[in-house]
């Protein structure tokens, strides 16, 4: 099946019982066992549902492997990813920009449990081969980068990491996995912020971790089980739901996000845009060979910091929110949003400078995201 067809039609198309077309919410905590000498299928709530299950299945298609799981949110999905991988006394090497969560989890949380990391610039591979250590387990990647958009060259890491016996993992939450599929990349678990993209309508916070590979695939479930990080029923249901209008999203997303970054170039009062689709940005040959479009996410750097501000104060259709990915046209601030946990001096260094706006750019026609901005614009 082509990739649109199949999202519709892999997993969770149809209920096996009714054949009804929407699968039921099983809202269970506990199961009738006919047979305690039968292992049973559906046992408790946290371990299995059903309708947990079909969503799992569709996230699993997503990315072309056999094991899915979705949990509570995109940060549980991280840390169930590195935690079925690391132990103290371990070693992560962390893409450098990475999102502001991650950055938190990595230096605030794990980091007490004698985890180490070192964060690079992935841009170039042989920062990541500099940067492996005896102890190093785990190669985390986000390509793009967020919020400034830098691509990362997937096949290169995961040479390198196969080379040393390292396992890889990568937010694919920008692209999803219709644009992107890492794993067909080599790449050993893909990890998303279902939350974004794969919902889509900004009514859902979920995760999900994908892979291939059996044994990881029963180390991430033991996490999932032991921890019991997982999706409700319900929010299973509305991922299921928002993942089949996935491929006609992305398509008028992506092509709007294309216009608007082709117009952004061209305003005076913009010093940079960071958008990967776009000829002059440094990735933009690379996520040509390993994806099949650019995203619906593009970044830019004012002329100002009054501009960024006066631009989030006079918007009317673009909503100044947290978050990405929704339907909607959400403009981001990082500096107070997405990565505010990581500190002023540490962020400017990385680029991520107070005049920098991130844009998601949604279903709206784009002339009028584009009349927006620009009446904002004039201050």
């Amino acid at each position: 099946m082509k990739r649109k067809t199949e999202i519709l039609h892999s997993a969770a198309s149809r209920d096996k019982s009714t054949g009804a077309l929407s699968i039921p919410i099983y809202p269970a905590s506990t199961y009738h066992q006919a047979d305690i000498d039968t292992e049973p299928q559906w046992e408790y709530g946290r371990s299995a549902n059903p309708t947990r299950s079909e969503a799992e299945k569709l996230l699993a298609s997503l990315e072309g492997c056999k094991h899915g799981f979705a949990f509570s949110s995109g940060m549980a999905a991280i840390a169930a990813a590195i935690t079925a991988v690391l132990k103290a006394g371990d070693h992560i090497v962390a893409t450098q920009d990475i999102y502001g969560g991650s950055y938190r989890y990595l230096t605030k949380y794990i980091s007490a449990f004698g985890v180490t990391h070192t964060f690079v610039d992935m841009t170039n591979p042989d920062n990541v081969l500099k940067a492996i250590q005896k102890n190093t387990r785990l190669i985390l990647m986000e390509t793009p980068s967020n919020p400034l958009l830098r691509v990362t060259d997937i096949r290169a890491v995961v040479a390198i990491a196969k080379q040393h016996g390292i396992v890889t993992a990568l937010d694919n939450t920008f692209m999803t996995p219709y644009l992107q599929r890492v794993l067909d990349l080599g790449v050993d678990i893909s990890i998303h912020s279902a939350t974004k993209f794969l919902g889509g309508h900004s009514d859902l916070i979920a995760g999900a971790v994908m892979t291939a590979d059996k044994r990881l695939a029963n180390e991430v479930k033991f996490v999932q089980n032991a921890c019991g990080s997982v999706l409700s029923p319900n929010d299973s249901w509305m991922l299921i739901r928002g993942i089949k209008t996935l491929s006609a999203r992305m398509d008028v997303q992506c092509a709007n996000a294309m216009k608007l970054a082709q117009w952004l170039i061209t305003r005076d009062w913009v010093s940079e845009v960071y958008y990967p689709g776009l000829p002059t940005h440094p990735g933009h040959d690379n996520i040509k060979s390993q994806a099949s479009g650019f995203g619906a996410v593009v970044s830019v750097k004012l002329d100002s910091v009054g501009r960024a501000i006066a631009i989030m104060k006079k918007v009317r259709l673009w909503s100044v929110a947290v978050s990405l990915g929704g339907v909607e046209s959400i403009l981001s601030y990082p500096r107070k949003m997405s990565h505010a946990a990581i500190p002023p001096e540490e962020r400017h260094a990385l680029g991520i400078t107070d005049d920098i706006v991130r844009l998601s750019v949604g279903l709206e026609d784009v002339e009028d995201l584009i009349d927006d901005l620009s009446n904002a614009a004039a201050y």
